[in-house]
């Protein structure tokens, strides 16, 4: 899966193995080949200053935050936990607010920790090993071949997405594909229409502030749930504005807006002497999750990233996660290994991932009540 790296990193380091469809990059490749003509046809000198700048700074993003440190690393080992926290007060504040003052909670706040161990290698090939109050789920693909156990079930389906098409062998070409997609929506592609502010000075640097805007339709607050396509899709309209060292090209804040979502949010990146990203700092206006947040990477003597930790806070609930990062050049996929366990049950796929979402949405449901606004999966095969 190649989330795009500026959709928050944290679904990067959770969701690497859970490849979407492989028909999902044709159908976009093909979708641009046809609206190219049109763009280039309403293409303005503007509009492309801000698109080839935007390139320069992904490019420039490819070359100091990964590039040659993960040539021939073809897989990664990760650790770690998920968390999301509801103090006491969320949760009475919610009741009263349902029973309109008729019922006063007393709750001491709710709470879903999830653990996370998994080997990822670049070509699409991994094994996930997922523990806590989501379940207990081991999910594993080799080549064309794979399965997907529930403990609490004791049953497992072997049909599994296949991997992409054009998996690359390493993780500078994993990232730099990752790369590619945000291309492929923002420069390529004709839906947002690009522009230039002026250039300004932002913390002693000279910036020029890039605007890519594609309208989407206003927050519904009754809706509760929705395709995982849209879920992670959120980047792919709404409107974007980074501001770019002038010098190094690398983004200095980026504000991104999607108000379909509900998702509002400003990161502020900081970098050390090689140009390695070290920080990001956020502030977060995003629907039901007003609040600070930070991400923060650690690099080996290798250059390569060793953890990544990350939180997302509010005035009543935090969503943390915290990922130690192994590399390799040597691993091989006899590694990963696997076969369900004896006596579980085969089942289709369907059926199986039915179980699972509805699991999923009861859990997602309790945390609703609890305050958190979260919109569930929607449970169906669309």
């Amino acid at each position: 899966m190649r989330l795009p790296l500026l959709s928050l990193l944290l679904a990067t380091t959770l969701l690497p193995a859970q490849a979407p469809a492989k028909s999902d990059r044709p159908a976009a490749a093909k979708a641009s080949a046809k609206s190219t003509p049109k763009a280039a046809a309403k293409t303005t000198p503007e509009a492309e200053a801000a698109r080839q700048t935007l390139k320069q700074t992904l490019d420039a993003v490819d070359a100091a935050w990964f590039g040659e440190s993960y040539q021939g690393i073809s897989s990664v080992e990760m650790q770690g936990t998920l968390g999301i926290a509801l103090s006491g007060a969320a949760v009475n504040q919610k009741v009263d607010s349902l029973s309109q003052g008729a019922v006063k909670g007393n709750s001491q706040g709710g709470q879903a920790n999830l653990r996370v161990k998994g080997t990822y290698f670049a070509n699409g090939d991994f094994k996930t090993d997922l523990a806590g109050d989501f379940g207990n789920l081991l999910y594993t693909r080799r080549g064309n071949r794979g399965f997907l156990y529930s403990k609490e079930q004791n049953a497992y389906t072997t049909r599994v997405d296949l991997p992409p098409a054009d998996a690359p062998k390493t993780y500078m070409s994993w990232f730099r594909q990752t790369l590619n997609d945000i291309k492929a929506v923002y420069i390529d592609a004709p839906t947002f229409k690009a522009s230039l502010a002026p250039e300004e000075t932002l913390n002693g640097h000279a910036v020029q502030r890039l605007v890519f805007n594609a309208p989407t339709q206003g927050w519904d607050p009754k809706k509760r749930e929705q395709s995982m396509a849209s879920s992670l899709g959120f980047w792919k309209r709404g409107k974007l504005e980074v501001m770019v060292d002038k010098t190094t090209k690398q983004p200095i804040r980026l504000d991104f807006r999607n108000d379909e979502q509900g998702v509002q949010t400003r990161m502020d990146f900081t970098y050390g002497a090689k140009g390695h990203l070290l920080s990001v700092n956020i502030s977060n206006s995003s629907r039901g999750f007003e609040g600070p947040g930070w991400l923060r990477v650690g690099y080996g003597g290798d250059g390569r990233m060793s953890n990544v930790a990350g939180e997302l806070k509010s005035q009543d609930k935090t969503v943390s996660f915290a990922m130690d990062l192994a590399w390799s050049k040597t691993r091989t996929t006899t590694d990963i290994a696997a076969i369900p366990p004896a006596g579980a049950t085969k089942r289709g796929r369907e059926d199986m991932e039915t179980q699972l979402m509805v699991g999923l949405a009861s859990k997602i449901f309790d945390l609703q009540r609890a305050g958190l606004n979260l919109r569930s999966v929607a449970i169906g095969t669309k």
